[in-house]
């Protein structure tokens, strides 16, 4: 492990056992954070092996290049996972990547800082952008954003109950003051929510929601699986780590129809070759251990599935 890393990634060693490297390999990191996964991946390679790392933030492709720059083995290109094909292609490894690993949702680096927006334990800008270099950040969408449209992102990506009603309750506020700071919205959420979870702040969900509404994070998933299929090469693992439940639903249909297969009526005679699945799950889902999740509670709601590609 580099030395300059002071964190390890959740399911850390799981993830990397998981990607059963071999040394003249090619592999890709598609979410680079501060490069704890890569580091860790290229003391795995030889002189033959490649890596290809993926971040949208600009933080993140600063820090590959102070660290990896000066090794031939390694590449960082910046934008979404769900340019993985496009990447692939244009590295000339597609279909030939033995390994791609994607660890989901925010950063530690980008939670901790304030400025990012993406927190309401400290207060900042209400930014939450992977890339805050481009796009709409969620102080900019909340201006001009829907009551309805609110509501159904609070629902459907924070599995908000109150959604309706903490919607209408921004939409009123904003009339009187732009909602500009992550403080700011919190106290909004907070006061509209009726029903406190124990243990969880109460902005939790429509937080989590709001920055995966800005960032297209499912979108950008979904795209990325489809696209592992083509990228991979036979035997090539693809191996995923979700933090919570939409992401993890998403892994686990995608990975358990691709290792089925095409589906026929019943009573139809098909040949397992006619189905034309595509992976093989390998071991069911990993989660981290008592022990990890006390030394890191950001890691209690983690799991790990790993599939491999069919020859």
């Amino acid at each position: 492990m580099d030395n300059k890393d002071t964190h390890l990634p959740v399911l850390f060693r799981e993830a990397l056992e998981a990607l059963n490297m071999t040394p003249a390999g090619n592999y890709i990191d598609g979410t680079f954070g501060r490069g704890g996964h890569s580091a860790a991946m290229l003391q795995c390679l030889d002189q033959h092996g490649r890596l290809m790392a993926i971040d949208k933030d600009p933080d993140a492709i600063a820090c590959a290049a102070e660290r990896f720059g000066d090794d031939d083995r390694f590449e960082i290109k910046q934008g979404s996972f769900a340019m993985l094909e496009q990447f692939a292609n244009e590295a000339g490894c597609l279909g030939e990547v033995n390994g791609v690993l994607l660890d989901l949702g925010v950063s530690s680096p980008q939670l901790d800082k304030a400025e990012r927006g993406f927190s309401f334990l400290n207060d900042g800008p209400l930014d939450m952008r992977m890339d805050n270099t481009s796009g709409v950040s969620a102080a900019d969408w909340l201006s001009v954003a829907g009551v309805d449209e609110m509501a159904h992102v609070f629902k459907t990506y924070g599995e908000e109950r109150f959604s309706k009603r903490i919607a209408r309750a921004i939409a009123e506020a904003r009339d009187e003051r732009a909602i500009e700071t992550t403080h700011q919205l919190a106290e909004i959420v907070s006061a509209a929510n009726p029903s406190w979870e124990k243990g969880k702040h109460p902005a939790t969900r429509c937080f989590q929601a709001i920055r995966i509404h800005i960032n297209r994070e499912l979108d950008d998933l979904m795209a990325c699986l489809e696209q592992s299929l083509r990228v991979l090469a036979p035997g090539g693992r693809l191996v995923v780590i979700s933090f919570h439940s939409l992401e993890d639903r998403i892994v686990k249909r995608f990975m358990r129809d691709a290792a089925r297969g095409e589906q026929f009526p019943a009573g139809i005679p098909v040949t397992e070759q006619q189905r034309n699945a595509t992976l093989n799950l390998v071991g069911k889902a990993v989660k981290p251990s008592r022990h990890e999740v006390e030394g890191n509670p950001r890691a209690r709601s983690a799991v790990l599935r790993v599939a491999e590609r069919r020859s």
